[in-house]
């Protein structure tokens, strides 16, 4: 649903927040403690449906834990009064309530734990103004309302200027009239200062004074990306993270490479240059010429694809760790004046000499560039340049523009509305100042108490990494106890860092950034992302904070993140909400929810990548040659194991190798929650069960709770997007793959050696 501008969002009350199945719950129960047998039977046909096709249930009990005494429906446990063993607080109500929605009874978990779990949830309808629906876009919506109410809350004396920054973006945002009154002129008249876009410019382009360095560096000066034919960026050195460094990359082009080389014969390659000709029509070009021209920039576009490394091959940083000093470069590659490159490009502030270092990620790459660029005429690299440019604007432009981005976006995704204004300025507004928006968002909306709850749990799924270091029986002893080492010294950054309260550091922070409220909302992205350019290149200087509140500094994320240079995980308040995390509900919830997420991060400190860092955070061999040829079999096994995965949605198999450090994580991360919480309750004893769902253990709770995290359902078209260009499995076989290898939840559900979720050949890692 969308809210016209001009809605004022209140907070609902604590009731009308609630579904119809939690009003009902509630109300029954408050009905009287006499009919709560009535309850547990109604919920139970509710949960179960024909109950007959769960005859194994009650063996799924463990009584020796004193859960289940006995059998028949479930409502004498342990000897105690029902009331003792189910949990009727509204957190737990509100849980049940979300299980029972997603829940599909006519599956048996040990054939498709996922569509168990999620086979209600995959039936939802995708609005048309989204790629798809999962929980973790449930909670970015719910976020999304919460940012909208901090940007489009009236200007207050007291706001810092750095909110300024943020309301006035989100004005200059939803005053569309004015961006129709504005129209395309000032890109137009930007991109002529820069040195025109030949196909709009025609005859009148002058070929000899273009050269690409030249155009580069007007991008720079005047806020576009300097990435269109080399990829440059400042950070943190991976053998040296004490310092930064230049890095250089093969071109950041428009299409995935996986698409791009396979030229006009594939649909999204066709759909971008109909895209190309659409946009430069609008800003005044012939559409015949632009067919012609653009269909040549095209396959230069396509000659930068195919001079690139495939993600298969990217994923060994030592690979991409090429070191060499400005002078070395030059000879190595001559037709690039690289000290001339790089003054132009870092701030005037910074100062080098030709024995500065450069990390250069593909050195085959910038040799295969020099050729292409030598072998292509100008007016062809003119028109790929330019375009790459006027592109980036599209967003910012009149509806015209809009509605030929919004037909790309169609034939791409499958999406066929955008999504509502202010949804998009709010983001917009959010991103322009991220630290100061996130600090209100922690004040306004964050529960405090949820920030310590989560560090136990953090500092409880460790110590399971540390056990399962311990034990593992392929590690020899010195790459063990070097392994030991790394997991002690992780650090975790939970929620936010108390200096994002700070007023005085935000402003600090954002010195020299303003938006005007009276200026164009064009010109606002223009200052902004110049401003982003000069902050990120100018700390090539600047020493090297691991803990540094600026880079854990943006809570309104709804994701999580280990960093291999830091050697860090860290958890944003944005994800310790919702399906994730409440701590008004068992822990088996938690621990198989926003536990599973914990355990995922720490195990990407051992992952394929992950793993060639060590405890510092730098590029390093610690790992015994034999102990590294037991590990890359074990990661084998994973990669075959779901490589051999077809997604029956899109017919499509996935990609191991691309998607193996994701999927260790998962399988190690699941394990290590799981061990967690069989260690919570050995110390706290059972949990109380949850409404409606009483027939399950806790233990069985767990597995539930961490499949309905991933429940998820998606378009065609981006479902084969992500398969065929992400690094992540698509959401069911991040269920059936690390649960179908666990021997714990195969106990737990009782399944039949050999069923799918519990197959003879299991893959472990960590």
């Amino acid at each position: 649903m969308t809210h016209p501008a001009n809605t004022v969002i209140k907070n609902p009350t604590w009731w009308r927040r609630r579904t119809h199945l939690e009003r009902s719950l509630l109300v029954l129960f408050v009905v009287s403690t006499v009919i709560a047998a009535a309850l547990f039977v109604s919920l139970a046909v509710l949960n179960f449906g024909n109950h007959s096709q769960f005859p194994t249930h009650e063996e799924l009990r463990n009584p020796e834990q004193g859960l289940v005494a006995g059998g028949g429906s479930g409502n004498a446990v342990s000897g105690r009064s029902v009331e003792d063993e189910i949990c009727f607080d509204a957190g737990c109500i509100h849980t049940a309530s979300m299980i029972l929605q997603n829940l599909d009874n006519t599956t048996e978990p040990c054939d498709d734990f996922y569509q168990f779990a999620c086979g209600q949830f995959r039936k939802k309808f995708i609005p048309d103004d989204k790629t798809g629906l999962s929980m973790f876009s449930v909670i970015s919506d719910e976020l999304q309302e919460q940012l909208r109410m901090i940007v489009n809350s009236p200007i207050e004396k007291t706001d810092i200027q750095p909110i300024l920054n943020a309301k006035n973006m989100y004005k200059l945002c939803m005053n569309e009239s004015h961006i129709e009154e504005v129209g395309a002129e000032p890109v137009k008249q930007l991109l002529k200062k820069m040195g025109g876009w030949p196909v709009i410019e025609g005859d009148s382009w002058d070929m000899g004074s273009f050269s690409w360095l030249n155009t580069v560096y007007n991008y720079r000066k005047e806020g576009f990306s300097v990435d269109y034919l080399i990829d440059f960026a400042v950070s943190t050195d991976s053998k040296n993270n004490s310092a930064r460094v230049i890095e250089l990359d093969q071109a950041a082009i428009a299409v995935a490479r996986d698409y791009m080389i396979k030229g006009l014969d594939h649909p999204r390659v066709k759909a971008y240059f109909e895209y190309m000709i659409d946009i430069a029509e609008l800003f005044g070009a012939n559409r015949k010429v632009a067919t012609e021209e653009l269909r040549k920039s095209l396959d230069f576009e396509i000659a930068l694809a195919n001079i690139s490394l495939p993600t298969e091959e990217r994923r060994d940083p030592e690979k991409l760790y090429n070191r060499m000093t400005i002078e070395e470069m030059q000879i190595k590659f001559p037709t690039i004046p690289w000290f001339e490159y790089f003054r132009q490009i870092l701030p005037p502030k910074i100062e080098f000499t030709i024995a500065e270092p450069v990390v250069v990620g593909v050195p085959t790459f910038i040799s295969a560039l020099e050729n292409l660029l030598q072998q292509t005429e100008k007016r062809v690299v003119a028109n790929y340049m330019f375009w790459r440019a006027a592109a980036s604007t599209v967003s910012y432009l009149p509806e015209a523009f809009r509605k030929k981005q919004l037909k790309y976006i169609t034939a791409v995704t499958g999406s066929t509305e955008r999504e509502a204004r202010w949804k998009e300025c709010s983001s917009q507004a959010a991103r322009t100042v991220s630290l100061a928006t996130g600090s209100l968002y922690v004040q306004k909306f964050f529960k405090e108490n949820a920030k310590k709850k989560a560090l136990e749990l953090v500092e409880n799924i460790r110590e399971e990494m540390y056990a399962i270091i311990e034990t593992v029986d392929w590690m020899d002893e010195d790459t063990r106890k070097a392994a030991l080492e790394k997991a002690y010294a992780m650090t975790a950054h939970i929620a936010y860092p108390d200096e994002l309260l700070d007023n005085q550091k935000l402003i600090d922070f954002y010195a020299g950034l303003e938006v005007n409220s009276d200026g164009t909302y064009i010109d606002a992205i223009y200052n902004t992302t110049k401003w982003g350019q000069e902050y990120n290149y100018g700390r090539l200087r600047e020493p090297v904070n691991k803990t540094d509140w600026r880079s854990h500094g943006r809570p309104q994320i709804v994701n999580a993140f280990y960093s291999p240079t830091e050697n860090s995980i860290q958890f944003p308040a944005g994800i310790l909400q919702g399906a994730f995390f409440s701590e008004d509900r068992p822990n088996y919830m938690n621990y198989g929810a926003i536990g599973f997420v914990i355990g995922h991060e720490i195990t990407h400190g051992f992952d394929d990548q992950g793993r060639t860092f060590d405890k510092e955070g730098n590029l390093r061999d610690w790992w015994h040659e034999s102990t590294k040829e037991k590990y890359i079999e074990k990661a084998k096994c994973i990669i075959e194991q779901y490589g051999n995965y077809t997604d029956s949605q899109v017919k499509m198999n996935l990609n191991g190798i691309n998607t193996q450090g994701e999927n260790i994580a998962d399988n190690g991360g699941i394990k290590e929650a799981y061990r967690a919480y069989v260690k919570w309750v050995s110390k706290n004893g059972p949990e109380k069960r949850l409404p409606g769902l009483q027939n399950y253990t806790p233990q069985q709770m767990f597995w539930m709770s961490a499949a309905t995290t991933w429940c998820s359902t998606y378009r065609d078209e981006t479902l084969k997007n992500r398969i065929t260009t992400g690094v992540h499995s698509p959401a069911e076989f991040r269920v059936r793959g690390p649960l179908s290898n666990m021997e714990d939840f195969s106990k737990d559900f009782n399944c039949p050696s050999g069923s799918p979720m519990n197959p003879v050949k299991k893959c472990t890692v960590w």
